[in-house]
């Protein structure tokens, strides 16, 4: 296929070959792949810049999303690449295999670095997800060995802060090493930020100093650029909603024991809040309808998220509605909803699930946001998205919202429905993720790209 690229590609592609550290944030469906795999190319074959490039990536990302998109140009038909995947034996076959990119998925950094240096001549590394290169990981301090070899670095992520600016410091300290937002976390904290909620000497979270946001992003703004899809691509009207559920006065009860107690005393089970992201997670699934008892055991709380799902799915009569889930007792018992009023499902977990997803073989898709948030495109099977249950990370909530909510969507509305349980950590989390969504957006905004 011929690339044709639009303006705001032209100028990425730019961007990232005139700096040779570079981030990118470049909001879903942009063509980041296609964008840095063209710097690429040209810094490989033009001007020689770079001879052996390391991409990292989300595994399924690195398995299938790159080579697909090398394949699939035809001005990148000259670029060899290497996928270092797989058991230990076939990443060595693959690091040893004589090519220009190397692709692998970020769990392996550390493994990579415990080969012999010849393996490492790198000089230019792609951090495709940068955002998930965050506080001491094992990615992270690996990644950091291998950062002084290199003479260029990108970092692509569509959502660069999900969980505020503090994420900030560990992904530029992968790019400049800790030139913009020094080498130190601590003296990061000390410089943009206060205590926000503490007990004594220990401090649970941190909020901004007056004037801190704007200076952080004066610090990274000239090694940064940043595109909205909406302002770039056709994209299609966005509707979001919310569908309100309310427990009973038992179901209430349950709740607020669990919640007050942490320990929730049951006929035949117990459940149990050892900490306070226990009790969230405990929580959410009470406002999803069933919790995990301490024995394992699904206790059923309430069926109100089902009802709400059954009207929607026969309020859209036939047109397919796309349900993501978090839980595994949320799958089962949507599953056995689903079963009960004879839809046709299935979960998209695979490239033939997907292609049948697609192709509009079935009315109701089943996806779980961390194992299919990335690189998916379901805009031909549908245009409704409805949150069963939520998630607090704002990187995967978009990342699925945008399987539908990209260009190519052929309804040109999509609407999101979000099943909130009235008075429950439901509210909190969906405000939480709209709050975070605010700081996305003034980081977003404060580096965009003025072509």
């Amino acid at each position: 296929m011929i690339f044709k690229p639009h303006n705001y590609q032209k100028y990425a592609i730019d961007f990232i070959e005139n700096n040779p550290v570079a981030a990118a944030i470049l909001d879903m469906g942009l063509g980041k792949t296609v964008i840095t795999l063209t710097a690429i190319e040209r810094m490989l074959h033009d001007s020689f810049e770079v001879s052996k490039v390391l991409i990292v990536a989300p595994l399924r990302v690195a398995r299938t999303t790159w080579p697909e998109e090398i394949k699939k140009w035809d001005h990148l038909k000259n670029l060899s690449y290497s996928v270092v995947i797989g058991t230990p034996e076939e990443r060595l076959n693959a690091l040893s295999a004589d090519a220009d990119i190397y692709i692998i998925n970020r769990e392996n950094l550390a493994w990579l670095m415990n080969q012999p240096n010849y393996f490492l001549n790198f000089d230019m590394a792609v951090l495709d997800e940068l955002s998930s290169f965050k506080a001491n990981s094992m990615r992270t301090k690996a990644f950091l060995k291998l950062r002084p070899r290199l003479k260029r670095v990108v970092g692509l992520t569509g959502t660069p802060s999900s969980n505020g600016l503090m994420d900030l410091f560990f992904e530029f300290k992968c790019l400049d090493m800790g030139k913009r937002l020094g080498r130190f976390i601590t003296r990061y904290r000390t410089a943009y930020f206060k205590p926000d909620r503490y007990n004594g000497n220990v401090v649970y979270s941190y909020k901004l100093l007056p004037g801190a946001e704007q200076a952080i992003y004066d610090r990274i703004s000239d090694i940064t650029i940043s595109m909205k899809a909406v302002d770039h691509l056709n994209m299609p009207e966005l509707i979001s909603t919310e569908y309100s559920v309310d427990m009973d006065e038992k179901e209430r009860s349950n709740y607020e024991a669990l919640k007050k107690d942490l320990i929730l005393d049951l006929p035949e089970h117990n459940v149990t809040a050892a900490n306070a992201a226990s009790l969230s997670n405990k929580l959410s699934q009470m406002a999803n309808g069933a919790v995990y008892a301490d024995d394992e055991a699904v206790i059923r709380i309430h069926d109100r998220k089902l009802e709400a799902l059954e009207d929607i799915i026969e309020s859209a009569n036939g047109r397919p509605v796309l349900v993501a889930y978090w839980y595994k007792h949320d799958l089962e018992r949507i599953t056995k909803l689903l079963d009960k009023l004879k839809v046709e499902y299935a979960r998209i977990s695979s490239p033939g699930s997907i292609q049948a997803w697609n192709e509009g073989r079935f009315s109701v898709g089943l996806i779980h946001p961390a194992s299919a948030g990335h690189g998916l495109n379901l805009q031909a099977g549908g245009n409704h998205l409805v949150w069963f249950g939520l998630t607090w990370s704002l990187e995967l909530y978009q990342q699925t919202n945008a399987r539908l909510y990209r260009q190519g969507q052929k309804e040109g509305t999509v609407v999101i429905t979000h099943i909130v349980t009235k008075n429950t950590i439901d509210e909190r989390v969906l405000k939480a993720l709209e709050n975070k969504d605010l700081t996305q957006n003034s980081l977003i905004e404060a580096v965009k790209a003025e072509l």
